[in-house]
């Protein structure tokens, strides 16, 4: 059978960077994508994945979430928050993502735009966070929230359960982070053991940065894609699109993955403990995605969270789990733009 041939826009995008602080005074920027006519939609703000940046939803060779918002009249923005690859690296926790940089940046969005209201698509721990923000209350301007293969259940692979509870004591003692980078060298010590490892336990292709994601946010080969899914040079690309994840949020995730929801490491700023325990404090509609291949966190993740969010909310939400597909191919997949974002950009409007 022969694939789909990718339509690639013929307009030309004019980025704004904005620098903004967080409340808790760490510096991010916002991308606003302009096309050739003013917007006629609302503000998107898109929220990348852990050790990712903002331009993972504009990937090379294929029609990406970005053409599809621009073309449909949305007021794009992307968010770099303080995991992004794009900003000095440092410690972080979802607590410090959800308690100060969504919050900031929906503020910081609405400030420019003049909008009454805000509309999330996010990824992975960003989609995660974002999650955590809506349910908590912290951010009442925005009223959907598209969540990619994460939202308040981590439900993961057993070996990825072993390195998180087992492995991860044994390295964070080393070094601060997992770098997907380590992948492309020179390194020594445990980063060179660590690359040489995972080397020789992937070997379903030789794109570095494929092989540490795979060992850094799941267990599969590949965890977060399917080879077939992606063009050549997405695949290429990837090696440069991620970086330092930090110790801290891997802590995090076990005590999570230990409670069965998403926990906070030190609940303040408006945060709860337990982030599924109680009704969601917001009127945000929820469209939860996931690929039903995923092997970073499993789809009944998103069930999981799903059925929370519909005990309070009965029928104000939606679940979407895709096939053939695993976690972030949904966005930088070479069909993407049939199989995914026509279902994304309804739910903005549902």
């Amino acid at each position: 059978m022969t694939a789909p041939r990718i339509v690639t826009p013929a307009v030309r995008y004019r980025n704004e960077v904005h620098f903004f602080d967080t409340d808790d005074g760490t510096p991010l920027t916002l991308i606003r994508v302009r096309g050739e006519s003013e917007p006629t939609r609302g503000p998107a703000l898109l929220v990348h994945g852990a050790g990712m940046r903002a331009e993972m939803f504009r990937p090379p060779g294929v029609r990406s979430i970005v053409d599809e918002l621009v073309a449909d009249g949305w007021d794009v923005w992307m968010l770099n928050w303080r995991g992004s690859l794009d900003l000095d690296p440092l410690p972080w926790t979802l607590d410090d993502v959800a308690g100060h940089d969504i919050p900031s940046a929906v503020r910081e969005v609405v400030a420019r735009t003049g909008a009454d209201s805000v509309k999330i698509i996010a990824h992975c721990q960003g989609a995660a966070a974002s999650s955590m923000a809506a349910v908590a209350g912290l951010i009442p301007e925005v009223d959907v929230v598209v969540a990619s293969g994460a939202s308040l259940h981590p439900i993961l692979p057993r070996a990825t359960k072993a390195k998180l509870h087992v492995l991860r004591r044994v390295l964070h003692h080393r070094t601060a982070y997992i770098d997907v980078a380590w992948g492309d060298g020179p390194e020594r010590g445990v980063a060179l053991l660590t690359r040489n490892v995972v080397r020789l336990w992937h070997t379903e292709c030789r794109n570095p940065g494929c092989n540490m994601a795979s060992f850094a946010l799941g267990s599969g080969h590949p965890a977060l894609w399917k080879h077939e899914n992606l063009t050549d040079a997405t695949h290429d690309w990837l090696r440069t699109e991620f970086g330092k994840i930090p110790f801290s949020f891997y802590a995090q995730l076990a005590a999570s993955d230990r409670a069965g929801q998403l926990v906070a490491v030190n609940a303040r700023n408006g945060l709860p403990r337990r982030f599924a325990d109680s009704p969601p404090k917001t009127d945000a509609k929820f469209a939860l995605f996931a690929g039903e291949e995923s092997r970073a966190f499993l789809p009944k993740s998103q069930k999981a969270s799903f059925d929370h969010l519909e005990r309070h909310n009965p029928g104000r939400n939606s679940l979407h789990v895709i096939p053939g597909y695993r976690y972030t191919d949904l966005f930088i997949g070479r069909n993407a733009h049939a199989d995914v974002f026509p279902r994304m950009l309804a739910e903005l409007e549902r």
